[in-house]
């Protein structure tokens, strides 16, 4: 089976901007924000898995826990100050519910050309899917193992620091959220270059069980 794998540059570039602050923040305009776009969370640096709405009306979104503890501010390139704070964090399966200020920012289903057009299903061995990550960009491939356990699935071919958090689509469906990549298990070299995932669908049902910021999430429409 011949895959063909496709990257494409350019959202790395932008979180280089919002490091090093070369892009000039604005006092007042709302931002445009959607997943894969660079968002630093506390003192961390990672992606937006996805943006929408609870079943309250709040504007939430979605990265990894480990980016950012409870309260931690989340800011972005093009405005001053933070746009939101982390209001729910699952160290378990390893994500964060951020609620963002609708004055700062403007919701999008299409961040940087990678739409995101509803939830899909959960996706099975070999299944096609795409990433959007801040630092490696776009990137497509494969899922390289049977999704199971806490930790989901995985993706053959490794993101980058900085990508956590960001969104995983098949058929531009989101399906999963990137948590982190790895060379070794058990103590051995790894068969493959891999990308670990969390089924977005396990984060929702967490979500729609506990109650409370992100129950009854749906992202924004495309």
């Amino acid at each position: 089976m011949r895959i063909a794998y496709r990257r494409r540059f350019g959202v790395g570039v932008f979180l280089a901007c919002l490091l090093s602050g070369l892009l000039t923040p604005t006092a007042s305009a709302a931002v445009p924000l959607g997943g894969g776009a660079p968002i630093g969370v506390g003192d961390s640096n990672c992606t937006l898995a996805t943006i929408g709405h609870d079943n309250t009306g709040e504007l939430v979104g979605f990265t990894a826990a480990h980016c950012g503890e409870m309260g931690a501010q989340v800011v972005t390139a093009g405005i001053a100050g933070p746009v939101g704070s982390v209001v729910v964090a699952n160290g378990a399966l390893d994500y964060a519910v951020i609620k963002f200020d609708p004055a700062k920012v403007t919701p999008t289903a299409n961040f940087a050309g990678f739409p995101i057009n509803g939830l899909g299903p959960d996706p099975g061995f070999r299944q096609p899917a795409c990433w959007q990550g801040a630092v490696s960009g776009n990137y497509c491939t494969y899922f390289a193992t049977i999704p199971a356990g806490p930790r989901g699935s995985s993706l053959w071919q490794k993101a980058l620091q900085g990508d956590d958090g960001g969104p995983v689509t098949s058929n531009g469906l989101l399906v999963g959220m990137i948590l982190d990549t790895y060379d070794h298990v058990g103590g051995q070299m790894a068969p493959w270059p891999a990308t670990r995932v969390q089924l977005f669908s396990a984060i929702l049902a967490d979500r729609n069980a506990s109650g409370g910021p992100g129950a009854g999430f749906n992202p924004v429409p495309a």
